[in-house]
């Protein structure tokens, strides 16, 4: 049986190393656009909590040592993925736009677009998600890639909506484009799994006449029972504030954009990868269409996401280890050791992501602020009684320590932030055993959850090897870091008071 896959790493990485030759039959990937823009990270509105938005992802690029390398890269084709065309096409764009953030971005995906090339099978169809900042850049990376060696252009799809703030001074920019292309003449397009309607009269276009003959043939053409293959620009709703889908994540891409591609471009059984996956749509979607998936995304809120809108979605046993493969989190001390000392300003605060909600089991908030976090690296929620035995909301934060000493101070340091904060319990996370810190942690007694009966420390020290053990946090907690995703396997699903 083939494995669905989920990835927690850099994808040019994972490609390299995890993903063989042409093993792939269809690649979907909605990357970061080039279009300086912060885009928030994941985030749950709970009452006037809107301190839990955060930055996932800085969408400015710059040319730094990452960029620096990979134009070397490409320049000397490492692993001889890059064909001639795409390093003249590099070197020439160095000279017309400077070593900048146009051009890291385009070395980036230069970069990621070869692996792409190299893993789709003979019949794979590669889609690009993009933005018209850097489309027609893009557009030639893939040319000087795919059609130099027998591949083709199919479509520039344009992806059409309304919605949101008009400009004063400019036509108002609604549509993204989807470029489409294939490593050879021998695509896989299911023409009938995609028609939609007409809209138009069929019985008055019945008569061969009203349809008129290709030109060069006598074949007369009638439209088809089934409909007609959509036009390259298609009006499909994005996601709004008032979706069923609606997860919380800020360019979260609609199920039904990812359905028709993935039904016009595979088949049941078929291998399905996503690159850039975010929260998961692709992979949500190929589940539900019987496909097999492979996900990759760099940030822990993704993957951690991710998982929870599978099981939500599907049930836990999408998730068990017969059907599905997680791999790149933290497996032993040492990798939790090497991703704590990561010096890539991509993944700076991952060890404290991965630690925060792999503990707390994805129901906390990440505190992902730029600069001073103010002693607090994520925040949960659990249920409790008030002095009126009204149920309410009760902070529990976690902070996150990597050092491999630390003082008492820290303890009191977070006993300040509980104060501050009125919060009911606080975590404290170390990378290391430190037992001096668990002595002092005693000096602050416990907490009594009268919802449950239940007494907790009122501050606890957990280090890592515990976490790699298994242990996670233990709380009356109904409340989730995203909105749940839309089951579509059971309709009736009900939270046990206790998740663990």
């Amino acid at each position: 049986m083939t494995k669905n896959k989920l990835y927690y790493g850099d994808n040019l990485d994972v490609l390299r190393k995890h993903v063989k030759d042409e093993s792939v039959d269809l690649c979907y990937i909605d990357p970061p656009f080039n279009s300086k823009r912060n885009y928030n990270q994941i985030y749950n509105n709970i009452g006037k909590e809107d301190a839990a938005q955060a930055q996932a992802f800085v969408d400015t690029w710059t040319w730094n040592m990452i960029a620096n390398e990979g134009y070397d890269e490409i320049i000397s084709n490492k692993n001889g993925v890059f064909t001639a065309q795409s390093i003249s096409l590099i070197a020439g764009l160095s000279q017309v736009l400077g070593k900048g953030s146009l051009l890291a971005y385009l070395v980036s995906m230069t970069q990621r677009i070869a692996e792409i090339y190299r893993v789709l099978k003979p019949t794979g169809a590669f889609y690009l998600h993009c933005d018209p900042t850097a489309s027609h850049y893009l557009k030639l990376v893939l040319d000087a890639i795919f059609c130099s060696q027998g591949g083709d252009f199919r479509n520039e799809i344009i992806w059409a909506y309304s919605g949101g703030g008009r400009p004063n001074e400019d036509f108002a920019r609604k549509h993204d484009v989807i470029l489409r292309y294939s490593k050879t003449d021998k695509v896989v397009f299911n023409a009938d799994e995609i028609r939609v309607p007409y809209n138009l009269d069929i019985e008055k276009y019945k008569s061969p006449k009203a349809w008129g003959s290709h030109k060069g043939s006598d074949k007369s053409y009638a439209p088809n029972e089934l409909g007609k293959i959509p036009e390259d620009w298609w009006l499909i709703s994005p996601i709004n504030s008032q979706s069923k889908e609606r997860l919380g994540y800020p360019t979260q891409k609609p199920e039904s954009l990812l359905e028709r591609i993935i039904k016009a471009s595979s088949n049941e059984g078929d291998v399905i990868l996503d690159a850039y996956c975010g929260c998961g749509t692709t992979i949500a979607v190929a589940e539900r269409l019987k496909r097999n998936w492979i996900g990759i995304d760099i940030t822990y809120q993704s993957v951690s996401l991710i998982m929870k809108r599978l099981e939500e979605s599907f049930g836990k046993s999408v998730l068990e280890k017969d059907v599905f493969t997680l791999s790149g989190i933290p497996q032993d001390f040492d990798s939790a050791v090497a991703l704590a000392n990561k010096q890539d300003d991509r993944v700076r605060k991952e060890f404290e992501k991965w630690f925060v909600l792999t503990y707390s089991n994805n129901r906390a908030i990440i505190n992902d602020k730029k600069g001073g976090d103010g002693g607090i690296d994520g925040t949960a929620f659990m249920l409790d009684f008030d002095e009126q035995n009204k149920q309410e909301l009760k902070k529990v934060l976690f902070s996150v320590k990597s050092s491999k000493k630390l003082s008492p101070s820290v303890i009191r340091d977070l006993a300040g932030v509980l104060d501050r904060e009125n919060a009911a319990i606080g975590y404290l996370l170390t990378l290391y055993p430190m037992p001096n810190l668990a002595k002092e942690a005693a000096k602050y007694g416990t907490y009594q959850n009268k919802l449950v009966g239940h007494t907790y420390s009122k501050i606890e020290v957990v280090e890592v090897q515990q976490i790699l053990d298994g242990k996670t946090m233990y709380l009356p907690t109904t409340i989730q870091v995203v909105k749940k995703a839309e089951r579509k396997t059971q309709d009736n699903v009900t939270n046990d008071i206790f998740e663990s």
